[in-house]
């Protein structure tokens, strides 16, 4: 098997290529960069351009199952400009791809997994929300999740499996929200966000990692919820990185307006609450190796500090 990843640079692209490498499956990966374009046996780089749609056909070859994980980020202030491409760049990205597919020839793909997200869920501190519910939040992040989900499907004309992995808040102490967060704590200055009620529906990194290579090897298909069994509140969160760290919570707790105020509409990212179940790729056979938030914590920053490698610890 060889697989063909979008965004294999990246946080997850990046865990996910370490998870496929330990099992022997080489992987073609495609970049904007062409500085970024790395030529080895089991790791060829590949340049495209989504914006213009231009894609090297050469990186379909002897290619079984893609991955994508393309997309700008979330994490900027959301102006008018900035969303825009937050959505052009998923939908370019998937319409590249399997434009770039078509013409290549290859017919040997037998899956597609595609990110996604739970931000698609309506902000609820009571609702319990799994892969069949129905509801969709009005905001902007549940219509580029439609849109890049309805994207995705329209890989199921090559009559292959498609799963798309909508993620929670990652787990990293490489990158995302988890080192930001941390920082306040670490200087004294944490403090739960808003009423600190709001659920956080998150994922260690490595779980999250092996996640995709299980879907790939398993073929799945539909909907699948990458977080792990136990979410917890902000305040919960909070309190628990804070005892990790070995540092006292003392101030109170960061108003809602403040944040709105700084951050517009992207304070949806702090302040919303979704409690979600993964429960339906548990049942698929997955099983996850952090499963509550103190041993993810634990793992990422004492297990760093005390010089134990991440694979070994409990």
């Amino acid at each position: 098997m060889k697989v063909l990843i979008t965004g294999a640079t990246g946080l997850v692209g990046q865990a996910i290529v370490k998870v496929l490498h330990q099992k022997g499956i080489p992987v073609n990966y495609l970049t904007t960069s062409k500085g970024k374009i790395d030529s080895s046996e089991d790791f060829q780089g590949f340049y495209w351009n989504p914006n213009k749609g231009e894609i090297d056909l050469e990186c379909f070859r002897d290619v079984q199952a893609i991955i994508n994980l393309a997309g700008t980020s979330i994490a900027k202030r959301w102006t008018p400009q900035h969303k825009k491409k937050v959505l052009t760049s998923r939908i370019n990205s998937l319409q590249t791809l399997r434009e770039g597919l078509e013409r290549s020839g290859n017919r040997e793909v037998e899956c597609l997994v595609s990110a996604s997200a739970i931000g698609i869920y309506p902000n609820s501190v009571c609702e319990y929300y799994s892969e069949d519910t129905t509801k969709i939040d009005d905001g902007f992040l549940a219509d580029v999740v439609t849109k890049w989900e309805a994207e995705a499907s329209t890989f199921k004309k090559f009559g292959m499996d498609v799963a798309k992995i909508r993620i929670g808040l990652v787990l990293s102490s490489d990158g995302g929200a988890l080192p930001k967060m941390a920082i306040p704590v670490k200087n004294f200055m944490g403090a739960p966000i808003g009423t600190g009620d709001q659920w956080q529906s998150w994922v260690h990194i490595e779980d999250l990692a092996q996640m995709f290579v299980f879907a790939v090897e398993n073929n799945l298909t539909g909907t699948y919820n990458a977080v792990a069994p136990n979410p917890v509140t902000n305040t919960k969160l909070t309190k628990e990185l804070a005892k990790v760290l070995d540092r006292p919570l003392w101030l109170p707790n960061v108003p809602a307006f403040i944040l709105k105020a700084l951050l517009g509409e992207m304070s949806v990212l702090l302040l919303a609450s979704q409690r979600v179940s993964g429960k339906k790729i548990e049942d698929e056979g997955f099983v996850f190796q952090y499963a509550n938030i103190c041993q993810a914590l634990k793992n990422l920053y004492v297990s760093q500090e005390e010089g134990v490698p991440a694979s070994i610890e409990a």
